[in-house]
């Protein structure tokens, strides 16, 4: 294991588990969150290398749920990533300018996915 702890933040349940188990099997622990309130609970909690935040969630948003975390010094460091399926043209720059750290489009190509966890988890450990 890596060591390095990734917070994913899925309310489909069969995304969940994809994600969770390449990311698992890439060396990475995972913890869960299916709904962006328990996403800032478990975030500020265990504070993890980084956290893959969907934007549509039951109760507040993905957005909501990183202003939260950010409000938090404690929280000011931690990349967030938003895991979305809105890939319009412009989706991207609205997410960066919303504070999310990166941007990564559903359905997920796991070669990016990978890359890109481990661009921003990287050696945070």
């Amino acid at each position: 294991m890596t060591g390095r702890q990734i917070l994913v933040v899925e309310d489909n349940e069969r995304n969940m588990k994809l994600f969770c188990d390449l990311l698992q099997a890439s060396g990475f622990d995972t913890l869960q969150a299916t709904t962006g309130e328990r996403a800032v609970d478990v975030a500020l909690e265990h504070r993890p290398d980084l956290v893959l935040m969907d934007i549509q969630l039951p109760g507040i948003d993905g957005a909501e749920a990183l202003g939260r975390l950010r409000a938090d010094e404690r929280f000011g460091s931690v990349p967030v990533l938003a895991l979305t399926a809105q890939a319009m043209a412009g989706d991207r720059e609205r997410f960066l300018s919303a504070g999310f750290d990166g941007y990564i489009s559903k359905p997920v190509d796991v070669t990016d996915l990978l890359a890109t966890v481990e661009r921003y988890c990287g050696d945070r450990r």
